[in-house]
């Protein structure tokens, strides 16, 4: 590609349908969104932002709890003396 190179790609109808949806919800022209979503992506790659726990990190979807710092290795004991106290 030159310094002003055209870009030219294939696209199913599934992509056809996301690139019309994002103009609409953007506003921008295809060539505004194609340099837009690459600039994203190159960022994302470029910085590492694939990693898995990042990702759902980022997402909420793991996050931290307190309790006993041994519960993973004894969760059996804390769950019979939860369920004890329970059903006392």
């Amino acid at each position: 590609m030159t310094s002003r190179g055209r870009l030219n790609a294939r696209l199913d109808p599934e992509m056809e349908r996301k690139v019309a949806y994002l103009r609409r919800r953007t506003g921008l022209g295809t060539s505004d969104l194609v340099r837009a979503s690459l600039d994203h992506y190159y960022e994302a790659v470029r910085s590492g932002g694939g990693k898995a726990r990042e990702i759902l990190e980022a997402s909420g979807f793991v996050g931290g709890a307190s309790g006993p710092v041994d519960l993973s290795e004894r969760y059996k004991e804390h769950l019979a003396g939860s369920l004890g106290r329970k059903h006392s």
